[in-house]
């Protein structure tokens, strides 16, 4: 079996540096990014395997090893999840739902009430 056949390259067919491909494993939700965050980490993959009880050795010894043979293409790809993380993180706070909009709206009024 090929090493790419344990994964979901959404959004085209292979790892390509510049697209905005998602690596999902096989079979689950889990992008790479989640196991190789585990193995940076420090972790073994049996104690990654903990983490993700849906997971098997196998799957978690095959996102290493694509790791380690395709190791700048997947940094750059690492770095381009985070970087979209942030991203939507920032969008995310910078227009908040009417619900947070109102909730930190009560809570500044009990913070001057406080204070006064």
């Amino acid at each position: 079996m090929q090493l790419e056949n344990y994964f979901e390259f959404v959004g085209s067919e292979k790892l390509d540096p510049q697209s905005s491909t998602i690596i999902r494993i096989k079979g689950h939700r889990i992008g790479i990014e989640h196991v190789l965050a585990y193995y940076r980490e420090g972790y073994a993959p049996d104690e990654i395997a903990e983490e993700f009880p849906g997971l098997s050795l196998e799957k978690i010894y095959a996102t290493i090893t694509y790791y380690l043979s395709h190791y700048a293409e997947v940094e750059a790809y690492l770095t381009r999840q985070r970087e979209r993380g942030e991203q939507a993180y920032e969008e995310w706070a910078d227009s908040p739902s009417p619900l947070v909009k109102r909730l930190r709206d009560i809570r500044a009024q009990k913070l001057q009430g406080a204070r006064v």
